[in-house]
């Protein structure tokens, strides 16, 4: 199998994920027990030969100790009168998912407090399971449509549209149209 990309930042996860597992000291299959995952599937992302889903990132993350936070990778580096400060456009730091969603990191790390993301979404592209976590998050659709699960409530955003829930109630979410939808999140603490 060929990895999924040849852009050295998308190929940046699976070095990572391997990475912390290994110092972890880890095995494959234990990590899999962890996380809830099988040992395939992580050798895959491992590999670069598969993007993870949402939630599967999540476990892998919790499973080892950190926040998603930790995954995101950026090959630039920031201006040093930026560090800490600012991100700019062509500076961010993103995330890759099955699917072609795509996570954007918007604030600088580390933040102790928040974070924000902007998040892309291909037309018909969903999280596939429910994931819960501490804290609390909002979120503000750019573009496009934007339907989202909150426990058992379900709701059609719509450009413009802004929503906020506890994080810690089982949420979902994806894109219905046959548009690209962009969502700019907050989630606070950054446990996400």
């Amino acid at each position: 199998m060929e990895p999924v990309t040849d852009n050295p930042q998308q190929l940046f996860l699976g070095t990572r994920i391997r990475g912390l597992r290994k110092a972890r000291g880890l095995t494959l299959t234990a990590l899999a027990q962890a996380s809830e995952l099988t040992a395939g599937y992580l050798s895959q992302l491992e590999r670069n030969l598969a993007y993870p889903s949402i939630p599967a990132l999540f476990n892998i993350a919790r499973s080892l100790g950190v926040t998603i936070q930790w995954f995101f990778a950026s090959e630039t580096v920031a201006a040093v009168e930026d560090e800490g400060y600012v991100v700019r456009k062509g500076n961010r730091q993103s995330i890759h998912y099955e699917d072609g969603i795509v996570d954007q990191l918007l604030t600088p790390l580390p933040n102790h407090q928040l974070e924000m993301l902007q998040s892309s979404f291909p037309p018909g592209t969903y999280s596939q399971q429910n994931y819960s976590h501490e804290g609390e998050e909002a979120g503000y659709v750019l573009s496009g449509q934007f339907e989202l699960w909150v426990s058992e409530r379900h709701f059609l955003l719509q450009a413009g549209d802004s929503f906020s829930f506890a994080s810690r109630e089982p949420h979902r979410y994806g894109n219905p149209g046959k548009v690209e939808t962009v969502v700019i999140w907050v989630i606070t603490p950054p446990t996400f």
